[in-house]
C-alpha cells in the first residue's frame, strides 16, 4: 500500500482500485490528533483504515508528537496498540464520531 502524506491538508491518503481513503488530523499542543478516518465501502475490509492510522501515528512518534485520537476508530486503534502511548482527545464524542 502506497500511503501518501499531504502536509498542506493534514491528511494521509491511499488510493486502492481508483478509490481514495484518508485520515485527517490536526496538530494541537504537541500532539497529532486524528479527527476523521474515511474508507469508502468499495475498498473496505482490507485493513486500509488501520494502515492509515498507523502511518499517521508513526509520523507523530518520529516527529516527537503525541498520538491523539478524536475519531472513534483511532481511539480503538490506540487501545489495541498501547506501545504508541497515545491518548484520547478531550473532544472525543463517543462511538461513531468518525467514518470508516
Amino acid at each position: 500500500m502506497d500511503i501518501n502524506h499531504d502536509l498542506e491538508r493534514n491528511m494521509f491518503t491511499v488510493t486502492v482500485d481508483g478509490v481514495t481513503a484518508y485520515v485527517a488530523y490536526k496538530l494541537i499542543d504537541g500532539g497529532l490528533d486524528i479527527r476523521h478516518t474515511v474508507v469508502p465501502d468499495e475498498i473496505g475490509g482490507r485493513g486500509i483504515a488501520s494502515a492509515l492510522v498507523k502511518a499517521a501515528y508513526d509520523y507523530a512518534l518520529k516527529h516527537k508528537l503525541t498520538p491523539v485520537a478524536t475519531c472513534s476508530y483511532a481511539v480503538k486503534w490506540l487501545e489495541r496498540h498501547p506501545e504508541y502511548k497515545g491518548k484520547v482527545s478531550k473532544d472525543f464524542g463517543g462511538e461513531g464520531t468518525c467514518a470508516v
